[in-house]
């Protein structure tokens, strides 16, 4: 009886959860193609269809909503960033694995977007960058600071602080994502170069004495 009595409810959840997954998917296309200060709730719940009052209750505000469309764009790579950060992991490859991923990422075609509409809207809506931040960088950095004080334990890498280091890995990587924004191409097998290059330079810049 009590399995009965449970199955309306878990339906609910999955219908809830459903339509929570084409609001975010409808929200990242109207965002990235309209831009931040272009996409209108409004806007958004035409797409959606149905009452205004649907997508308020789920996002009670476009804030809300822009964040968690970067909480759903960024979970699948936070997922394998964890799994290639693992404690015990050699420290080389995880290294050189976290520059081809990290690029792949942010040279993707929603990465160069994403990028682009920060930058053009930071300074009339501060509040994206601080949601941006919170929900993208700051997260792979202190995921990538933990693996890193542990190589430092370990006398793998030489002792500095482990935030910065990150922080100069992630902006070794950068540097490939702001040559695409101004518009060079680059192949694949070219960002792979590059990812190994960064990789060599932060391992010699880090190497213990």
């Amino acid at each position: 009886m009590e399995k009965i009595l449970d199955r309306p409810s878990g339906k609910r959840e999955a219908r809830k959860e459903e339509r929570r997954e084409a609001i975010l998917a409808i929200a990242k296309r109207v965002f990235l193609d309209q831009g931040y200060s272009g996409a209108s709730m409004s806007a958004i719940s035409a797409e959606l269809g149905g009452s205004k009052g649907t997508l308020w209750n789920y996002f009670p505000s476009k804030e809300e909503l822009f964040a968690a469309v970067l909480d759903d764009a960024t979970r699948e790579y936070r997922g394998q960033l964890a799994d290639v950060l693992k404690p015990g992991e050699d420290v080389r490859a995880a290294v050189l694995q976290f520059c081809r991923g990290f690029i792949a990422k942010i040279s993707s075609p929603d990465g160069l977007r994403l990028h682009r509409l920060i930058a053009s809207e930071v300074s009339r809506f501060p509040e994206i960058g601080d949601i941006f931040y919170r929900r993208a960088p700051m997260p792979t950095q202190q995921l990538l600071a933990g693996f890193l004080e542990r190589a430092m334990d370990a006398g793998t890498l030489r002792r500095a602080d482990p935030l910065f280091a990150a922080r100069v890995l992630a902006s070794l990587c950068l540097g490939v994502q702001q040559r695409m924004i101004w518009g060079q191409e680059l192949s694949a097998a070219e960002r792979d170069h590059e990812a190994t290059q960064m990789a060599e330079v932060f391992l010699r810049a880090f190497a213990p004495a």
